[in-house]
């Protein structure tokens, strides 16, 4: 299963590539991870990735503890040139 992209941190290259948003959930479904994000304009998106990808960039976020609900990160939605 193609997985789509998620960072934490504005990427350093390709940047015209990548969307940004906000989470709004994090969930599983069928052994995978669904982050739904936000854009600043637009309907909300659902991006799946591995829980490899999720617990990489949940570190990233730098939370100590807290909700990643709200938090602001790059994605690319497979298809869409990645």
């Amino acid at each position: 299963m193609p997985h789509d992209r998620l960072h934490a941190r504005r990427p350093s290259h390709h940047v015209d590539r990548w969307s940004v948003g906000r989470i709004e959930s994090i969930d599983e479904r069928d052994g995978h991870c669904v982050v739904t994000v936000r854009p600043e304009t637009g309907d909300a998106v659902e991006l799946v990735v591995t829980f490899a990808v999720r617990d990489l960039f949940l570190r990233r976020l730098d939370l100590d503890g807290d909700s990643p609900i709200g938090e602001r990160v790059w994605y690319r939605k497979r298809g869409d040139g990645s």
